[in-house]
């Protein structure tokens, strides 16, 4: 079953493989043999991959749940429900997890030395499932959904720029008046960009041509210090800066609505012990960190 959801997951034997560390021979054989024991076809190979049939659908719905199942009783049986101990998967963006929420983790693997973390640092969303994820910090409205979310703070989308640059230029006073100023962003520079802000309850967006466009918030932060044009950021990512007189806020009051940042991990009968101490130790640790860099 376990090499069945792998390589569906995956969506061919060759990757199935792989991420198993098995032959890929041994997974073919495995799959054929699991068809002829039901003696129904539950794949289709075709160029796009693995397709499911009918019965595949069926019996892989039942075959998450079986494995669920027989994942709690392992837990059960190795003592996670007596006391904080096993892996944990943890994903978060790439730079907030590095300021804020990495230094929380090592605390947490002081005070508990028996629970070991694989910190996915990654701004993809990541799928609890397919990446085998226990718990996700996410920043940003969440759709509606089965898992379980606690609200950590907010954080607010603030444009800055240096003080020499707006000593130099005259400083924004209305979104319409990035038309006029050096603006980084992170679209090709031959693309329209838009930057979207409020005034008087009404969205407004204002469209401009970027004359440096980065890839990574970090590199248009550096830009921004030296004097390069406006950015936009998330106000952790430049809480320091600002407070250290390096950058400078404008457009405040046309900022959106701050966005929610979340604690997310899956709804379960029983939370493991290691789970739910982790919960209970970084939650109020980073609503901490989050008021403490609040701009």
């Amino acid at each position: 079953m376990s090499v069945m959801l792998t390589a569906v997951e995956c969506g061919s034997l060759s990757k199935a493989s792989r991420k198993l560390g098995l032959p890929l021979a041994t997974v073919s054989r495995k799959v054929s043999d699991l068809e002829s024991h039901l003696k129904a076809d539950l794949l289709v190979r075709s160029s796009k991959g693995l397709e499911l049939t009918a019965a595949g659908r069926s019996y892989v719905t039942a075959a998450k749940i079986i494995l669920e199942q027989l994942n709690e009783a392992e837990r059960a049986a190795a003592g996670e429900y007596t006391e904080p101990k096993g892996d944990l998967v943890v994903t978060a963006p790439t730079m907030f997890g590095r300021l804020h929420l990495l230094p929380v983790v090592m605390t947490f693997l002081s005070a508990f030395p028996e629970v070991s973390i694989e910190l996915m640092l990654t701004d993809r969303i990541t799928h609890f499932l397919d990446d085998q994820v226990d718990v996700a910090l996410r920043i940003g409205d969440l759709p509606d959904s089965s898992l379980i979310a606690t609200r950590l703070g907010t954080i607010r989308r603030v444009t800055c720029a240096s003080p020499a640059y707006l000593v130099a230029r005259t400083p924004p006073t209305a979104p319409e008046d990035l038309a006029s100023h050096e603006v980084i962003s992170f679209d090709s520079v031959s693309a329209q960009s838009t930057w979207r802000y409020w005034s008087e309850g009404n969205e407004v967006a204002v469209s401009f041509r970027s004359r440096l466009s980065v890839s990574t918030i970090d590199a248009a932060i550096d830009a921004g210090l030296a004097g390069a044009g406006i950015i936009r950021a998330m106000s952790y990512q430049v809480a320091d800066f600002v407070r250290g007189g390096v950058l400078q806020l404008v457009l405040e009051p046309f900022e959106p609505a701050p966005r929610p940042v979340h604690l997310i991990y899956d709804k379960q009968n029983r939370l493991p012990l290691k789970l739910r101490a982790f919960v209970d130790f970084v939650v109020p640790r980073l609503r901490d960190r989050l008021i403490a860099t609040a701009l």
